[in-house]
Parts: structure tokens; C-alpha cells; sequence
């Protein structure tokens, strides 16, 4: 048995998903190692604050870091762990089809640098069958090092939460590997569920796709009592009263961000691009900007108009732009109206204004991302306010 420095390596340690899991990991007592090659966020971390939005993590990290927790350029750090855990994005392409040339890069980069006692973990949400892609890369190799596939389920913001209220998916190909993975999740929670590889991988993507479904038929029914003229919302407020058969049904707006469109057109790939109910769903939620921009210029002289836009993360209360739709109505508000201006108190960009100058001269604002900052809001009675979230209670129609 070799004499491992670490317990854990967590390549890409310092994103969302690396970072509240090493943070964990090291409050449990393990000792962990971020892998990452950026430096300003290394320095962040190093400094015991988080780079991004993530409650309750912060004060851990300050527990941890130096003790049982270490950022890392140095890709020595893999030989050096006894886990090797990779929590990096796995992207589509322009043709939304998973860029798995990318991830199996990053693992004959790897390879060579971890031995036959080493166990890797495939965080990521990956394309059904890597996981056995990576293993048989590896048996090719002559190596018997371990793979498994444990994915992250995570809400971003509350992975600290839920990485212990949730429970925790395992998958190997067989049983030492496998308790080998559970000996390590359950110190994080003790609900663990093991599942073959293959059913692992889709378990995370039924995960996500479920969620984009939904969303897209609530984005649907606002579209539809809309263009009748009718306040969604009063609809939704009555139908959801006390009426458990519909309870699951979220409120419409933005459904966008990292994991829920690249997930869906990662099934929809795997299913041989048979998956039409994914590929609708993607059509409703990308094409909602667009909707709200054609009833806007029906409705309001656009193209004399200033229009703010509050809140361009893609959800509330969070610092994360990726994916955001806020971007995609923000493009296609610039070929209508006369001017857009965007804010958001999370994110810092160049080209955002301060929120008290959307509120002085902006004819139309728009609610982008519903942040609780905004709640308290008060409006001049000349201002036309958008919420398709029904975010200030005052309906969502356009």
C-alpha cells in the first residue's frame, strides 16, 4: 500500500461543484487537495473566501484551509492522493452534441500519473458509458486502477446542505470498488445508493432533464394564457390552491444555467436525437426571451425606450452568469429598443450601471433574475415593470 500525502485530489477543485466538495470532505476530517490551475481563485480560497455564491461555506473554509484543506497548481498532487476525484464541466458542442474528446483528454493526461492502488471518481455529469470508456482506457493501458462514477446533485448554493441532507449516488464496476466509494461518501451522509455505472450516469441526467421539463411547461402555459391576454398567475394561483396533483408545478421564467440545457441535449444525443419531448423543452425555455421581446414591441414603443434589466445570473441570490438567459433577452432587447442597461449585485461587469440609475432612467424594467435584494423595490408609477416570475406579486403579464 503506498503512503498517500492526501486522502483526496479533486481536480478542478476550485469550481462550483470541486470546491464545496473538498470543503466538506476536509471538515469530515479527510485531507484534501484542490487541483486547479487558477491562481487568482487559488489565492481566494487561500485566503479563506469563497469565489463564488455558496451558503454556509465560507466560514468552513476558514476551519479547513491549511489545516486539511490545500489549493494546488502542481499536477504532482495526483500521484499523491490516494482519491483522484474529477469535478470539471463536460460542455456540447455548436452542434449541442457532449464534448467527450475534451474529458477524455483531461484522462490520458491523468493516467499516467496515478498507479494501480489509486481509485478515480468521475464527479462530472458525463455522456452515458464513460465511466466504462475510462475503465477500459485504463485496462488497455495494463493498470487496474479503480473507476467509478459518483455524481454531484447539488443545487449551486446549497451544496454544503445538500451534500449532507441528499444522498449520495455510488457506481463501480465491481464490489471492492465499490465499498471503496461508499467508505468515502458516507463521510459525508449516510444514504448511499449503488448503482451500476451506465444507470448512474443516467440517473444524473434524468436528474436534471426532469427539472428543465418542468419548467419548460410552465414557460409553455405563461406563453399560452399570455397570448390570450390573461394573467398567468391568477391561473396558476388557482389551480395550485390546495390541489396536490399539481403541486410540482414551478413558477414560469428563466430556466437556464450551467447543467439543465447541456444535460438535456446530452439525453437527447444519447437517445439518437429521438428525445423530442427534451428537444421541445429546450425550444420553450431558449425561446422565452424571444417571446417576451415580440410581445414587448406589440405592446410599447420599443425602439423609443430605455429598458433595465434586473438581475443577470442565471437564478436568484446567485453570482453565477453561465448560461444565463438575462444575456439572450439583453441581445435581443438591443435590436428593438433604444437602449438596454443591465445590473445585477452579484456579478461585476464593466458594462453594468448601478441599480439606482436603472430606476431613474429606465422607461421598462425587466426582471432578469429574481434576487431577494429586489424585493423591497419601489418603482415610479411611470415605469413599466416586467416579471414573468410574478416576483413583486403583481402578476407576470405582458
Amino acid at each position: 500500500m503506498v503512503d498517500y500525502l492526501y486522502d483526496v485530489c479533486i481536480v478542478g477543485g476550485l469550481g462550483h461543484v470541486g470546491l464545496p466538495l473538498g470543503i466538506s470532505f476536509a471538515k469530515a476530517g479527510r485531507k484534501v487537495v484542490l487541483y486547479d490551475l487558477n491562481d487568482r481563485t487559488a489565492g481566494m480560497v487561500n485566503a479563506g473566501t469563497m469565489p463564488f455564491t455558496e451558503n454556509g461555506a465560507e466560514p468552513m473554509l476558514r476551519e479547513v484551509i491549511g489545516k486539511t484543506l490545500f489549493t494546488t497548481a502542481d499536477r504532482q498532487s495526483v500521484p499523491k492522493s490516494r482519491f483522484v476525484i474529477l469535478a470539471i464541466g463536460t460542455p456540447v458542442d455548436e452542434h449541442l452534441n457532449p464534448e467527450f474528446g475534451l474529458f477524455m483528454k483531461l484522462v490520458r493526461e491523468l493516467a499516467p500519473l496515478m498507479n494501480d492502488d489509486q481509485h478515480l471518481i468521475i464527479r462530472s455529469t458525463v455522456f452515458p458509458g464513460t465511466t466504462e470508456r475510462v475503465r477500459d482506457f485504463f485496462r488497455a493501458a495494463g493498470r487496474k486502477t479503480k473507476v467509478s462514477f459518483c455524481p454531484e446533485r447539488i443545487a449551486e448554493g446549497k451544496a454544503i446542505e445538500e451534500l449532507k441532507s441528499l444522498p449520495q449516488i455510488v457506481a463501480s464496476f465491481d464490489e471492492d470498488s465499490r465499498q471503496e466509494a461508499r467508505g468515502l461518501f458516507s463521510q459525508l451522509t449516510a444514504q448511499i445508493i449503488a448503482l451500476e455505472p451506465k444507470e448512474a450516469e443516467l440517473a444524473k441526467l434524468f436528474t436534471n432533464v426532469w427539472r428543465y421539463i418542468q419548467f419548460a411547461v410552465s414557460n409553455q402555459f405563461y406563453q399560452i394564457a399570455t397570448q390570450s391576454g390573461l394573467d398567468f398567475y391568477k391561473i396558476y394561483d388557482a389551480a395550485t390552491h390546495n390541489y396536490p396533483r399539481i403541486r410540482g408545478l414551478p413558477r414560469a421564467g428563466f430556466a437556464a444555467g450551467p447543467c439543465l440545457f447541456k444535460d438535456t441535449m446530452q439525453l437527447a444525443a444519447y437517445s439518437g436525437n429521438s428525445f423530442f419531448l427534451g428537444h421541445a423543452a429546450m425550444l420553450i425555455n431558449e425561446g422565452l426571451p424571444g417571446f417576451m421581446v415580440q410581445r414587448l414591441k406589440e405592446k410599447y414603443p420599443l425602439k423609443d425606450m430605455t429598458v433595465g434589466i434586473l438581475g443577470m445570473a442565471f437564478k436568484g441570490d446567485s453570482d453565477d452568469p453561465r448560461e444565463s438567459l438575462s444575456y439572450k433577452l439583453k441581445k435581443t432587447l438591443e435590436v428593438e429598443a433604444a437602449k438596454v442597461l443591465c445590473t445585477d449585485p452579484f456579478i461585476e461587469d464593466e458594462a453594468f450601471v448601478p441599480l439606482e440609475h436603472i430606476l431613474e432612467n429606465a422607461d421598462m424594467v425587466v426582471v432578469g433574475a429574481p434576487h431577494s435584494a429586489y424585493k423591497s423595490l419601489r418603482f415610479s408609477p411611470v415605469t413599466i415593470v416586467i416579471d414573468v416570475w410574478n416576483f413583486f406579486g403583481n402578476g407576470g403579464a405582458i
